[in-house]
């Protein structure tokens, strides 16, 4: 194959809703599309610790989709491995990057640190995967591109980002040599989500990557608010506590300005309301900085900020786990993965009169995977806790576009693409995307394995 011909490898998100890594490699040049961990399995995150698949140092450039962590949380780790190339990103990603990178090296070392001090961890001395002064330390590269500005990451390479919705400064990426196409969708977000504005139409592609992160639903039409309104207001009878684990760039925000509705409604009780998490509370402030990329009124950001609680210390997080009245507590992450939500389940988890409410996707492997199951014990800190309280999930608050949204955002292609292909789902979702594109569409579609490799001029016309 000719070197000025594109090649795109997928080094990750295949399998799995984690680790978003996509190598294309044109003229000689290597471009990486997200840089994410992997997060729930074992055999997953062994992966964040094992060689990349390609040195560090022979990548030339990265596109940023958006900021979660299971697209960027691999960054500060390839920097330290040798990449010294531009990262690229939009205005909203990059702000947010400053925010969730060193906060992930900072877990990390606590998480290490807590590991070694109890002796739970398998390796002596447990070591963070990368710290947090490495990470402040990868934002150097960081260049902002706005939607819809051209610009070129590696030379004949032109690069444009469209708004995918999700969460601030999330896009969709759309590559072009000219001769030939490659758009990501990333994360698209959905038509009627209750903050963010919906995704951009798509560009005409060769290939399309596309998420199928709920390629297997339907969103529930029972409106969220209601299922919230019922947990909570049932939650609160018993004298309990709601705990809400969030993911701390936007659905935070989204569940916030939920609840704030309901209470002025006079929908559920008077009850306080708190966000523990240091990082949700600088993204909070970024809402009122990107006010162009979703729904909410100057009121409604002032009431995000004035009429919720915001936990400032590590003794405030503590005095939460022994609550003396019904309140409702916001917390990351949202898998229950990490963060200080991992103290309060600990806490509250035990009393069955305290509800655990998860609002978004949970990936094999993770606690909230776990609880979602039915597990009457989870293994937190090194240790067993019993799990009395009530579980409950409220999928129809999830940011991410549900199967006839997926669908709905590839009709707006200007014309069909000679290969769709279905990444960041697990396997029932990606193939029931898969099967969807083909009898619907027409459209020839497939699931990549793990370290597969494509060319768009290899493939078929449809």
């Amino acid at each position: 194959m000719s070197t000025t011909e594109l090649k795109l490898r997928f080094f990750g998100a295949t399998g799995t809703v984690t680790g978003s890594r996509y190598l294309v490699e044109f003229g000689g040049r290597r471009l990486l599309v997200d840089c994410g961990l992997f997060q729930g399995l074992k055999q997953l995150r062994l992966r964040n610790w094992a060689p990349f698949p390609v040195p560090a140092a022979s990548i030339d450039a990265v596109v940023m989709t958006h900021a979660h962590i299971d697209h960027s949380g691999f960054l500060p780790r390839l920097v330290a491995e040798g990449f010294r190339g531009s990262i690229h990103a939009t205005p909203g990603t990059s702000d947010l990057l400053s925010v969730l990178l060193p906060d992930s090296g900072r877990l990390q070392e606590e998480d290490a640190r807590y590991a070694n001090r109890h002796g739970f961890s398998k390796h002596s001395p447990a070591l963070p995967l990368y710290t947090e002064a490495q990470a402040l330390h990868s934002l150097k590269q960081v260049r902002r591109h706005a939607f819809g500005q051209v610009f070129e990451p590696v030379p004949g390479l032109t690069t444009t980002f469209s708004h995918a919705g999700h969460i601030i400064g999330a896009a969709s990426v759309h590559l072009t040599t000219g001769a030939s196409s490659i758009t990501f969708s990333g994360d698209l977000g959905r038509s009627d989500d209750t903050v963010m504005l919906p995704p951009a139409a798509a560009h005409a592609a060769d290939i399309v990557v596309i998420e199928s992160t709920y390629g297997d639903r339907r969103h529930s039409e029972t409106p969220s608010a209601d299922q919230l309104c019922d947990v909570i207001a049932r939650t609160a009878a018993r004298g309990g506590t709601t705990l809400i684990p969030a993911f701390a760039v936007g659905r935070a925000q989204a569940i916030l300005h939920t609840l704030l509705r309901l209470k002025a409604a006079g929908r559920i009780a008077d009850l306080p309301i708190y966000l523990n998490s240091p990082m949700a509370t600088q993204v909070t402030r970024l809402v009122q900085v990107h006010a162009d990329e979703h729904r909410l009124t100057e009121p409604e950001r002032r009431d995000l900020v004035d009429k919720v609680r915001y936990v400032r210390t590590e003794e405030e997080s503590r005095a939460l786990n022994h609550p003396s009245y019904p309140s409702v507590i916001v917390a990351a992450s949202g898998m229950a993965t990490g963060g200080r939500v991992l103290h309060h389940l600990e806490a509250l988890a035990p009393d069955p009169r305290n509800s655990i409410v998860f609002v978004g996707h949970q990936a094999a492997g993770t606690r909230g995977a776990t609880l979602l199951a039915g597990a009457d014990r989870i293994r937190m800190h090194g240790q067993w806790v019993p799990v009395r309280a009530e579980v409950a999930a409220i999928d129809g608050m999830s940011s991410h576009a549900d199967q006839p949204q997926l669908l709905a955002w590839l009709q707006t292609l200007p014309r069909p693409p000679s290969h769709v292909y279905v990444t960041h789902g697990e396997p029932q979702a990606a193939d029931a995307l898969r099967q969807a594109i083909e009898e619907s569409l027409g459209w020839p579609a497939s699931v990549p394995e793990y370290l597969d490799t494509v060319a768009p001029k290899e493939l078929p016309c449809p």
